[in-house]
């Protein structure tokens, strides 16, 4: 018997007409129904025979099929119970599938990987992300820093715009600097809305993350350096004496001053002009005061 091509819109109307499936919008379900985006994605992640992949979000199991037909193991975490059965039984061929269920928010991905993944071999996360929560997924992702190489995901455009953007430009903010600290991020392919079933409103791009071994640039307490990135930002307009000095960190503005002059920063510039070695500099600064 020939495999399903799960990718097939046929396919999937097939699928969903045989178990009933109906989309949901507060899921932010849309399927992959093109084969060569779906290589494009696990060719951007430059998956290995060994490698370990964790998905979010597999949906009836387009991009997981292809996953599971080039890497040693995948675990693919899903929200909607409605899919479960149509994940088993759409993958049931593959002994490498490993089904999560759950919410990807408040799983505990270091213990995933302890209880499912070996300790040779790289981890990866692969997958056509839910929109709705991609920031707070990618972040999860980042700040828990969990055993993972690389992240290939599937975006809004938009979003992916503003993790790749650089100082100075008009997408640039506290995500782009976020997603900087912690990896190199490059936009691998840009994605039309008619590859989606349902088709979505907006463009979409495949995005990779390059994951660092430890952060690009030194600081003595991260913490206190991404407060002062969302103090910077949360007040873009104003500049980044007045926004440092409105209350959030409680320092006064002449001692936001001082400080700025000390990093050899202009104090009338503005946070979506500054690097991120620039917040680095301002943090390590107050924080020898």
């Amino acid at each position: 018997m020939s495999e399903k091509k799960l990718y097939s819109p046929k396919v999937i109307k097939e699928i969903i007409d045989e178990y009933g499936f109906a989309f949901s919008k507060s899921l932010g379900q849309n399927f992959l129904i093109d084969k060569n985006i779906i290589d494009k994605i696990c060719d951007g992640a430059e998956i290995k025979e060994s490698d370990q992949i964790i998905e979010i979000g597999p949906g009836i199991g387009t991009l997981t099929q292809e996953l599971c037909k080039r890497a040693r193991k995948v675990v693919a975490i899903e929200i909607d119970k409605n899919l479960y059965p149509i994940l088993n039984n759409n993958l049931s061929s593959y002994d490498n599938f490993y089904l999560v269920e759950g919410d990807v928010l408040k799983i505990d991905l270091n213990a995933l990987i302890s209880d499912y993944f070996d300790d040779d071999g790289e981890i990866k996360v692969v997958a056509n992300l839910p929109y709705y929560i991609t920031t707070p997924i990618i972040m999860k992702l980042l700040e828990e820093k969990i055993r993972i190489s690389k992240i290939v995901v599937m975006v809004q455009k938009e979003v992916a715009l503003r993790m790749t953007a650089k100082p100075g430009s008009k997408d640039y903010g506290a995500l782009s600097i976020a997603v900087r600290y912690y990896s190199n991020p490059r936009i691998i392919v840009n994605v039309p809305k008619n590859v989606f079933m349902p088709r979505p409103n907006v463009d979409s791009s495949v995005i990779m993350l390059d994951i660092y071994e430890k952060p690009i640039v030194e600081v003595k307490d991260e913490k206190l350096l991404f407060k002062i990135i969302k103090a910077a930002f949360s007040k873009r307009r104003k500049t980044l004496v007045n926004a440092l000095s409105l209350g959030a960190l409680g320092i006064a503005k002449e001692d936001i001053i001082s400080i700025l002059n000390e990093c050899n920063i202009d104090v009338k510039t503005r946070a979506e002009n500054l690097s991120l070695d620039e917040f680095a500099k301002i943090t390590n600064t107050i924080l020898s005061k």
